[in-house]
């Protein structure tokens, strides 16, 4: 039978007689009292070269593994590489009992790894796998998400870019979109006025970040109550990377028309230049969700009207919940609810910047002077002329 032996088994063996054999000529020419830093130099020289050598076939058998494994990359914290093998089996082949959601571009699974963590893996239709649109999708969120890294970002822990099948790996979010939770009675309830400031809280912080913390600065573009996941402990995660952009200010930043109605900017139904100022508007749209419990699409419509600037900020919030009760809850909600109208304004001039959003959410409150359940929309939207103390209040900046 014929013995196969790997050239690294060789390459090391050989490393070893040479170093033995130079090691005796290096003690003989020191006893014989001649000058050893010839051999020494040359020592190192050999050495040198088959460190080289043995370098060079690892480099070659782990990217032969990548491939057997299914081009599967560990990113940042991941615990290892994971096979492809090693998904299929922990989802079964796919099988539906994993499946967590469906949506038109693929399925999201569950999936327990044999180390112990779970995690959520978007796989693309397999019809659809090859598309363009598709797959270009893919890769820019696979971009993106190699790039940033934030509390309030979802943690990207690897992809496949196998000839089977395409699909991510992420971080596993507990009670899934934000979206869903509001849409169910038993779990919207569970989000008190504290943890629904606080996921708008997180929300801010990650387009802060993405807009002002990042070379160059990214625009999401797709900012939806979809796309914002929730852990077990409520907290909120930016997802959907797969429409980012890179902002160029040397360019023009034209683009074609993307994002998930309802929560796009109204000016880009006249222009395609997408800002950091598009991301503002749908946070706007999502933080007054987030308050309301559902998406405040008749409440846009009529912003400017007599009739909604007359209703009370009591009558538009969730009314599923208690209104708050306590001083520090209405005054958090009160101060979201006044980022989240100037945020929503028409033109993308007059819109804070994230950063000064962010800002805002670390300063100290300013009480305001009004009775909670006096307080209507139109106020809202005029903050400083009604609600706080003229020599107190601190307008947010626009950019």
């Amino acid at each position: 039978m014929r013995i196969i032996v790997p050239i690294s088994v060789i390459i090391a063996l050989s490393l070893s007689v040479l170093i033995v054999i130079l090691l005796f000529t290096h003690l003989v020419k020191r006893k014989q009292g001649q000058p050893a830093s010839e051999t020494t130099r040359r020592c190192r020289d050999i050495l040198a070269f088959f460190k080289h050598l043995l370098r060079k076939k690892q480099g070659q058998q782990a990217s032969e593994t990548a491939t057997k494994n299914g081009d599967i990359f560990s990113i940042w914290n991941y615990d290892g590489t994971v096979a492809y093998e090693d998904i299929i089996e922990a989802t079964e082949d796919f099988d539906i009992r994993y499946c967590i959601g469906t949506g038109g571009y693929g399925s999201v699974y569950r999936a327990k790894l044999p180390n112990g963590k779970v995690v959520a893996l978007k796989k693309l239709h397999t019809s659809e796998a090859h598309e363009p649109t598709l797959k270009k999708s893919f890769t820019n969120e696979v971009r993106t998400l190699t790039k940033i890294r934030h509390r309030n970002i979802v943690r990207l822990h690897g992809f496949c870019l196998h000839k089977k099948c395409m699909f991510l790996i992420y971080e596993y979010m507990e009670r899934g979109s934000l979206f869903y939770v509001l849409n169910i009675d038993e779990e919207a309830v569970e989000l008190n006025w504290s943890k629904r400031v606080n996921i708008i809280k997180g929300i801010a912080h990650a387009l802060c970040y993405m807009h002002h913390d990042c070379i160059p600065p990214i625009v999401h573009r797709d900012v939806s109550s979809t796309n914002i996941l929730l852990n077990s402990e409520s907290e909120a995660v930016v997802s959907d990377f797969g429409t980012a952009r890179f902002l160029d200010y040397e360019s023009s930043n034209q683009t074609i028309k993307v994002g998930t109605c309802g929560y796009i900017a109204p000016e880009l139904a006249y222009t395609m230049t997408v800002t950091e100022k598009c991301d503002v508007y749908s946070f706007g749209v999502v933080a007054l969700e987030t308050l309301m419990g559902r998406h405040p699409k008749e409440l846009l419509s009529s912003l400017l009207s007599s009739s909604t600037q007359s209703l009370l900020l009591t009558a538009i919030l969730d009314q599923r919940l208690q209104p708050p009760r306590s001083r520090s809850a209405m005054q958090d909600v009160v101060f979201v609810s006044t980022i989240a109208f100037a945020c929503l304004h028409a033109n993308p001039r007059y819109r804070p910047s994230m950063e000064s959003v962010g800002k805002e959410f670390v300063a100290r409150r300013i009480p305001f002077t009004k009775c909670f359940h006096d307080i209507s929309v139109g106020q809202l939207m005029n903050p400083q002329l009604y609600l706080y103390d003229q020599s107190e209040m601190s307008t947010i900046s626009v950019e």
